[in-house]
Parts: C-alpha cells; structure tokens; sequence
C-alpha cells in the first residue's frame, strides 16, 4: 500500500462526536458494518460507520477503557482500568454485565489490577491479561472469581512468571 485513508477521527484530537483522543483499541462490528473504538482519553466506547463515516455515536460512556473484543452473539466486552473489571454489553439490552473483576483492585482471584487485554472463546470464557498482577486469568461464564492460568508468580523470568503481560 502507498497510503492509508482515515475511516474515524479525521477531524484531530478532540472530544466532540467526530474526534477522537488517545484511541486505545478497534474491533470490527460486522453485523452493523462499523467500528467500535476504545476511545481512551474521551472515556468513552464510540461507534463509527466503516463507509462514509463523518462521525461517531457513543455507545458506552463514562469508561475507562483499554480494550475490546466482540462475541460470536455481537456482545461486547470492553476492560475499564479504573474499575479493574471487565464488563459485556449484550447487543439489543441497555445495562452491562460485570464478567471479570468488580470486585476493586487486588490480587485474589475475584479481583484484577489494572486489567489490559481480552479473549473470548467459545464457550463464553474472558481471559484477562491482568496487567498489575503480571498473570492471565480465566473467568469462564457466571464465575464469581477467575482461575489463573499463567503467572502470578512475581515478576521475573522464570517459566512460571509473567512481567506486565499484554
């Protein structure tokens, strides 16, 4: 490619509807044909048409997001650092679901620290990579805590440590 085209934001860093600020993560919406963005610093989700997108709607607000993941459902997953939890939006409903964390930030398998990154499988489990606990947890559908699945063991080398996992 000899250059790229600005499909969201083109009207520089701001906070109205068609800027954006510090965008921290993109998914692909291909049901509704647009893009779901981790608008970090505006502290808010917004979303954007793929094709001729002038402007944005936000569809969560008042979060401190990092990143986002969408199940094979349409539900959306979206991490807020401040709350150290991990919350799913169900598409069609209006209130979210804590699935990961919620619980304030610590290390005990029912709290995260700082959570970053996101999986979901199949079988509707969240993996979290849990930045400020340099560990990746696993909270499988309904949990009321995770179960470790790597580090957690302090933040060296070894082959059961993790450092700052993203």
């Amino acid at each position: 490619a000899t250059g790229g085209q600005v499909v969201a934001g083109e009207n520089g860093q701001g906070k109205w509807v068609n800027q954006l600020s510090n965008p921290r993560d993109v998914i692909v919406d291909k049901e509704k044909d647009s893009l779901i963005i981790c608008d970090n610093t505006n502290r808010r989700v917004v979303r954007w048409p793929r094709r001729n997108g002038t402007s944005g709607e936000t569809i969560v607000p008042i979060i401190d997001c990092w990143s986002l993941t969408m199940d094979e459902n349409g539900s959306l997953y979206v991490t807020d650092v401040r709350k150290d939890e991990v919350r799913r939006y169900r598409r069609g409903e209006s209130q979210w679901t804590v699935v990961a964390g919620g619980n304030g930030r610590g290390n005990r398998l029912d709290q995260l620290s700082d959570p970053q990154y996101i999986y979901v499988d199949q079988d509707y489990s969240v993996y979290v990579s849990d930045w400020g606990n340099d560990r990746v947890v696993k909270w499988m559908e309904d949990a009321k805590q995770g179960i470790l699945v790597a580090g957690g063991q302090g933040q060296e080398n070894g082959l059961t440590q993790l450092s700052y996992p993203q």
